[in-house]
């Protein structure tokens, strides 16, 4: 049976695509240095464009709220859009130059004295502890060798190769350049997708229906994208939110308390307040150790302040601001921490959340799909105390075992009721026949005769 001419044609094109396809898999395997550096390189070249992206995601609620406000006060929608994307990009610049204008100059001032005074404090503190300790009559040898490692090491550090310092401030102020400039474009990035997001959001469903086969597929698609930037956005927007409000308390409790290097530490645990579980023991540990280098006194008052701060975000500021925006219970937001930490290092501290809770809402209409087509319950305690399943779906279930449990004193079943009773209970005649108790309390009268008479015997 001859071929058709054009399904050979076919035939040999799929196999010359196939060919082409293994050789540049063979050239990217012998060079798969070449393919990452070039991969890096195309990375640092969208890292401006991947920045702005990310500034119009999370200026978008202020960019949507300002239109929003102009429309009701009917101004034009184009009008609209341009003065909203411009007080959006007003609100970030006002943000950096508060952070220069107050922040900047508080670390300048306070982080050269720290460098300069940490090989005191620590010295001081190691002496302290050597002092309570020789009181104590222990020795102190350890700690007063310990610190003078620690102190030496902290001075070489400071005082290392001029070559290699100028090398690497060099290289420093290199990428602080390359950082500002990226920073720059993000902004003009960021102009650009808050005035044209609605032509991006319209490209990317006319892509959608052109790939996909039938609307129900389309529909599913795009619910599960909206709950899924539901999920990003609330928790990304709702947890700066808090860290902010939370580094200001602190900064505020912080100079009221008249603690030192209240700038630095408000900033500290403002910024780790962002990682959720972890992220107040990070920003705590390293501020209390500071300040017990400096005061102990003040360090415990710190780490009261921080347990009172904390259970006021955790049980106040949090939930009125970020809700149940994950959905995900307690263990699972523990175990995508440890998860994503693992895998994307800081970044997955901060994301790790917010990704995980998207696969978990993914799975979980997976698996109510599934359970509906068959019939069966989708709540999970439905499901608890299930034995088994019949073929036709019909579920079984057992009943818990409970333990009984009885008053202690009141009552004709309580404890002591029993214990009584166990007490008054007759006794049967031949009780102690054959008793171990009595053969033993026999077999000791036995010997204590025996013992007397041998007494006896050796007195006469």
């Amino acid at each position: 049976m001859k071929l058709p001419i054009k399904k050979l044609i076919q035939y040999i094109g799929v196999i010359l695509i196939g060919f082409v396809i293994l050789f540049l898999l063979a050239q990217v395997m012998l060079n798969l240095g070449s393919v990452l550096d070039g991969i890096s390189g195309i990375a640092g070249a969208l890292r401006a464009i991947v920045l702005g992206c990310v500034m119009a995601y999370l200026l978008y609620p202020v960019a949507r709220f300002a239109e929003h406000f102009l429309l009701y006060h009917q101004v034009s929608k184009r009008a609209s859009r341009a003065m909203a994307t411009g007080f959006a990009t007003l609100v970030l610049i006002t943000l950096i130059v508060m952070f220069i204008y107050f922040i900047v100059p508080e670390l300048a001032a306070n982080l050269p004295a720290l460098v300069q005074d940490l090989p005191w404090m620590i010295r001081n503190t190691f002496n302290q502890l050597s002092k309570f300790l020789e009181a104590q009559g222990q020795s102190a040898e350890f700690l007063q060798t310990l610190s003078v490692k620690l102190t030496n090491a902290f001075t070489n550090w400071l005082q290392g190769d001029a070559v290699d310092t100028i090398t690497d401030l060099l290289t420093r102020v290199v990428d602080l350049a390359k950082g500002l400039l990226n920073f720059v474009i993000g902004i003009i990035v960021m102009v650009y997708v808050l005035m044209s997001r609605d032509q991006f959001v319209g490209q990317s469903k006319k892509f959608l229906f052109a790939v996909c086969k039938n609307r129900k597929t389309c529909d599913t698609i795009l619910k599960h994208v909206r709950v899924i930037n539901n999920i990003f956005g609330g928790f990304v927007s709702g947890k700066l939110l808090d860290s902010l409000i939370i580094g200001i308390l602190c900064w505020i409790s912080l100079s009221i308390l008249n603690m030192p290097y209240t700038m630095i530490i408000s900033l500290i645990v403002g910024i780790t307040n962002i990682i959720p579980v972890f992220g107040p023991f990070f920003g705590a540990i390293p501020s209390a150790f500071l300040l017990l280098l400096t005061d102990p006194a003040k360090c415990l008052v710190f780490i009261v302040f921080i347990l009172i701060l904390q259970q006021v975000d955790g049980n106040i500021i949090g939930p009125k601001i970020l809700g149940d925006s994950t959905g995900l219970p307690a263990f699972w937001v523990l175990f995508s921490l440890l998860l994503f930490n693992h895998l994307m290092g800081f970044w997955g501290m901060l994301l790790g959340v917010p990704l995980f809770a998207s696969f978990y809402y993914l799975l979980r209409e997976f698996i109510n799909a599934r359970l509906n087509k068959k019939d069966l319950p989708m709540a999970t305690q439905d499901y608890i105390h299930v034995s088994g399943i019949d073929e036709d779906g019909t579920l079984h279930y057992t009943d818990p075992k409970r333990i009984k449990f009885y008053p202690l004193v009141k009552g004709d079943d309580s404890y002591f009721s029993q214990f009584k009773a166990w007490l008054d209970r007759p006794l049967p005649k031949d009780a102690f026949k054959n008793s171990k108790l009595l053969t033993l309390h026999k077999n000791v009268r036995e010997y204590n005769e025996t013992n007397e008479q041998d007494q006896q015997d050796e007195e006469s």
